[in-house]
């Protein structure tokens, strides 16, 4: 019982440990809760196999009480059997014979006494080891729902572990872009754009303006082009008159 004794200490040590305390000084948190819940079925599957044995001895016992038990039984008929032989032997006035078979019965007596003896004392540690096995065998039950609760928690623990560092990575990306606020970038960004604007702007509005130019310049050329074919048609109109007025003749009266 010893041994069994020893199994079943080291799996109850393993339901008391603290898996918290045990992470933090895990450097592989998940390497530690997979090898923790091997070691756990492990030590369950040796329990079980002494718990077997335990009740393979207590079957071993029940059955020898019971052997005891029917010995007694049957001694204790042989006894009867024999004392009555020996009664009606007597009767029949054989008492060589008689006496013959009341050293029978007593012989039964002795050996029914020997077996319901071995059975009483077999009867004490039958009821210790029927008592301990049943509650090896719930105590089994309790190891089997830890190692069910010891597994779901790996697998919280380890879902828990990824997330807190995928949270770890993001917050090493967005720290790694820029300490400032990235707006800044894209304020400096937008009033290049609007420089650029401006400047474009600036280009088309001296364009207009040097194109309107050209057109007032163009109608000032027509109009002084006008000017001057209208002066032309003028100094044409005045410098053909004295060929066209016809002069005073001899007879004509004096202007004056």
């Amino acid at each position: 019982m010893a041994q069994k004794q020893s199994i079943l200490g080291r799996i109850a040590q393993l339901t008391r440990a603290n898996l918290n305390a045990a992470l933090d000084r895990a450097e592989d948190p998940q390497k530690m809760l997979d090898q923790l819940v091997r070691d756990y079925t492990s030590s369950i599957a040796e329990a079980e196999e002494a718990v077997a044995q335990t009740i393979g001895n207590l079957r071993l016992a029940e059955a020898d009480h019971a052997e005891d038990v029917a010995a007694a039984k049957e001694w204790g008929a042989k006894a009867v059997a024999a004392s009555h032989k020996a009664d009606a032997l007597r009767a029949a006035g054989e008492a060589a014979q008689a006496d013959r078979f009341d050293q029978l019965a007593k012989v039964a007596l002795g050996r029914q006494i020997t077996a319901e003896n071995e059975a009483k004392e077999a009867a004490p540690s039958i009821a210790q080891q029927a008592e301990t096995v049943e509650k090896l065998k719930a105590g089994l039950v309790q190891m089997r729902t830890k190692l069910d609760e010891l597994s779901t928690k790996r697998d919280q623990l380890v879902a828990r572990a990824k997330t807190a560092q995928a949270q770890a990575t993001v917050q090493d990306a967005i720290s790694s872009i820029n300490v400032l606020d990235p707006t800044s970038e894209v304020s400096r960004f937008e009033e290049k754009v609007r420089r650029e604007e401006a400047r474009v702007a600036g280009h088309a509005e001296l364009a207009a303006s040097s194109l309107d130019a050209q057109f007032e310049e163009l109608e000032l050329d027509s109009q002084q082009l006008e000017v001057e074919a209208r002066l032309a048609e003028l100094k044409g109109q005045l410098g053909g008159a004295p060929a066209s007025i016809e002069a005073p003749g001899p007879d004509a009266p004096d202007a004056r």
